[in-house]
C-alpha cells in the first residue's frame, strides 16, 4: 500500500533535486566555456547551437514528440523564430561575458532577470503590481545607477542577458511547446546558419574543430552541456511548487557570482558591491512578496482532506 502523502513527497524530493541540479549544472557555465577556447566567441555559439540542435534531435526522437511540432500555425512559427533570435543573442552575449572577464557582470543579468520579468508583466501584459513589488523594481533601478555611476560604465552584458532572457521567457509562454520540442523548433531556425557558419570557418582555416582531440570533445560536448539541466529544470518544474523555482533560481547567479570573485578574481570595487547589495535587497524584498502573496492563496482555499490509495 502507497499512500498519496508519500508518492507526493516523493515527487517532490525528485523535483527538487532535478531543478537543484540544473541550477548548480547552469552555475557552473563559467568553468565550462572558457575550456573551448582557442575558438572565438562566435565559433563556440555556432557550436553550441548546432550540437544542441543534433542533441535535442536524439531526445525528442527518444521522446516521440515529433507530433508536437506538426500542424503549428505561421504565427507560431514567427513567435518560436523571435524566441530564437532572443536565446542566440542571450547565449552569445552570456558566452562572450564568460570568455573575456566578464562572469561577475554575467551574474548580475540573472539576478537581475526576475525583476525585469516582474516590468514585462507591467509593459506587456498590462498586468498591476503590489507596492511591495514596485520597491524591488525601485531599488533594483537604483542599483543600476549606482553601478553605472561608480564604475563609470554601464553594466550593459547584465542588462543585455537580463532583457533578452525576460522578452525570451515572455514569448515561450505563447509557444504551446515543451521544452525539448520548443528548443527543437528553435534549432530548426538557427542550426542551418549555425553550422553554415562553422562551414565556412573550416574552408578558410580559422575554425578550431579537428584540432586536437580534447578540444573537438569538447566542443561536440556544447550540446550535451546544454541540453541535461534543459531536462533537468523540466523535471523539477513539473514537480515542485512555482514559489520554490522562484527561490532556487538564484542558485545560478549565486554560483557564477562566487566564480568570479573567488576563481577569476574579478575586480570588486565598493561601488560593485553596493550595487549587488542593493540587487540582493531587492530580489529578498521580491521574493519575500511573491511568499507572503502565495501563503495569503493557499490559506484562502478550501481545506480537502486527502483520500488514501489503496494501489
Amino acid at each position: 500500500m502507497v499512500d498519496d502523502d508519500t508518492t507526493a513527497s516523493r515527487s517532490a524530493s525528485s523535483g527538487l533535486a532535478a531543478a537543484l541540479g540544473a541550477y548548480v549544472l547552469w552555475g557552473t557555465f563559467p568553468a565550462f566555456w572558457p575550456l573551448l577556447e582557442p575558438a572565438g566567441s562566435l565559433e563556440i555559439l555556432a557550436h553550441r547551437i548546432g550540437w544542441t540542435l543534433v542533441a535535442m534531435l536524439v531526445l525528442l526522437t527518444l521522446r516521440r514528440g515529433w507530433s508536437q511540432l506538426r500542424g503549428r500555425s505561421w504565427r507560431t512559427w514567427v513567435t518560436i523564430t523571435a524566441a530564437s533570435a532572443l536565446i542566440t543573442v542571450n547565449w552569445g552575449v552570456y558566452i562572450w561575458g564568460v570568455t573575456h572577464g566578464r562572469v561577475v557582470e554575467s551574474a548580475l543579468g540573472y539576478y537581475v532577470n526576475p525583476l525585469v520579468s516582474v516590468v514585462l508583466a507591467v509593459v506587456v501584459l498590462g498586468e498591476r503590481l503590489r507596492r511591495t513589488q514596485w520597491v524591488a523594481v525601485g531599488i533594483a533601478t537604483a542599483a543600476v545607477a549606482v553601478l553605472w555611476a561608480g564604475t563609470g560604465a554601464l553594466p550593459w552584458v547584465a542588462l543585455v542577458l537580463a532583457g533578452s532572457f525576460g522578452f525570451y521567457g515572455l514569448l515561450k509562454k505563447r509557444v504551446p511547446l515543451e521544452p525539448v520540442a520548443g528548443l527543437t523548433a528553435e534549432g530548426f531556425l538557427l542550426g542551418p546558419v549555425a553550422i553554415g557558419y562553422l562551414v565556412w570557418l573550416q574552408a578558410v582555416g580559422t575554425g578550431t574543430f579537428g584540432h586536437g582531440t580534447t578540444h573537438t570533445l569538447l566542443l561536440i560536448a556544447a550540446g550535451p552541456v546544454t541540453a541535461v539541466p534543459l531536462l533537468l529544470f523540466a523535471v523539477g518544474a513539473r514537480r515542485l511548487p512555482l514559489a520554490t523555482l522562484g527561490l532556487l533560481q538564484y542558485v545560478n547567479p549565486t554560483l557564477q557570482f562566487l566564480w568570479g570573485v573567488l576563481v577569476d578574481h574579478e575586480p570588486m570595487p565598493p561601488a560593485r558591491w553596493i550595487g549587488f547589495v542593493l540587487v540582493w535587497i531587492a530580489l529578498a524584498v521580491l521574493a519575500l512578496e511573491g511568499w507572503w502573496a502565495h501563503r495569503r492563496v493557499r490559506t484562502s482555499l478550501p481545506s480537502v482532506q486527502p483520500t488514501r490509495s489503496t494501489v
